[in-house]
């Protein structure tokens, strides 16, 4: 895993993506962009976007969620929290995910969650705020 510097530096450097990842044959409409793939590897945090494409099908049945999801992983102390927040300034999370250990090396992370047109159809994109 690089240091906590060495992943900041890392994820400030995507600004778009040039082809989309799957991380699992379980998630199979939930895409990672090129700087998403890259914070998975780095940081060692598949769980954390198998944690996000998991709550899919709850998220998009809320419809301030279908077109753009923000979520953000807060840690603090070895433990995590994982909320999504819709665009519209509500206040109240649709999800909020109490993860009693982990070794994320960031105070917090954001990911973005949207729709996107593929080749193979529609999916659900997962990336980095800067990519957008």
């Amino acid at each position: 895993m690089l240091t906590k510097a060495e992943i900041e530096n890392g994820m400030a450097g995507f600004t778009g993506t040039e082809e989309y990842h799957r991380i699992s044959m379980l998630f199979p409409r939930f895409l990672l962009t090129d700087g998403a793939i890259w914070l998975a590897k780095n940081a060692e945090c598949f769980w954390l976007f198998e944690a996000i494409a998991s709550y899919q099908p709850k998220c998009l049945r809320d419809a301030k969620l279908r077109d753009m999801q923000f979520w953000t992983l807060t840690v603090k102390d070895g433990k995590a929290t994982l909320k999504v927040e819709r665009d519209s300034g509500d206040p109240s999370p649709l999800v909020v995910k109490r993860i009693g250990s982990t070794s994320f090396p960031l105070e917090e992370v954001k990911i973005w969650v949207a729709p996107t047109a593929t080749e193979r159809g529609e999916a659900m994109v997962a990336y980095l705020p800067s990519e957008h």
